[in-house]
């Protein structure tokens, strides 16, 4: 039961998250809180985990909660739940381009699909900012301005947005560089007790 549930779950993220794998992030947040299934600590987690792996943010994160949650058949059944629609909707597309291909209203819908998947990739990025950056379930109950925020991951952003933006030898580096750097960093704050 947990298999097609999987499968169901991920075809409706799959249908619905048109902008790519970020746009699936506020569809797993309410996806955890629904099921339980994690936490959306986890869901960070599994976005860095995304990232650094081989592949669509989108497919590895489903293959990542199937996982969780059912193994290795569940890891399958949530992938191909997400792909699936993907896949039917490229199928009638391509069956159907040269009949629409001038066509002013498809040419509307597809200029309108724009606005609506930055602003999904925007709420998934905000959601994942004040994640990690930001600790307000200590501010709530400290009450105390100084524990909203994580100082050393404000840092660490800082110092990397710097190296990757304005340093120009850094700025030319592979992007694993700097994953390996921030991992190194949590590693050392981690053994140092920080």
């Amino acid at each position: 039961m947990i298999l097609l549930r999987l499968f169901w779950e991920f075809f409706q993220i799959g249908l619905f998250s048109v902008g790519g794998g970020l746009a699936t992030l506020p569809f797993l947040y309410s996806l955890g809180s629904r099921t339980g299934w994690f936490t959306t600590a986890q869901v960070a987690d599994m976005l860095a985990v995304s990232e650094s792996t081989p592949g669509p943010i989108g497919v590895n994160m489903a293959t990542y909660v199937g996982y969780t949650c059912a193994g290795v058949p569940g890891s399958i059944c949530a992938t191909i739940g997400l792909v699936t629609p993907s896949v039917i909707v490229i199928l009638i597309v391509a069956a159907a381009l040269n009949a629409f291909r001038n066509n002013r209203y498809v040419d509307a819908a597809f200029y309108m699909l724009r606005p609506a998947s930055t602003g999904l990739i925007t709420a998934a990025g905000w959601s994942v900012l004040v994640l990690v950056l930001a600790d307000t379930a200590l501010f709530s109950s400290t009450g105390a301005l100084t524990d909203l925020f994580r100082w050393k991951n404000i840092l660490l952003f800082a110092v990397l947005f710097v190296l990757t933006n304005w340093v120009k030898p850094l700025k030319k580096l592979h992007p694993i560089v700097f994953i390996a750097f921030a991992a190194i960093c949590g590693i050392v704050f981690r053994l140092g007790g920080a």
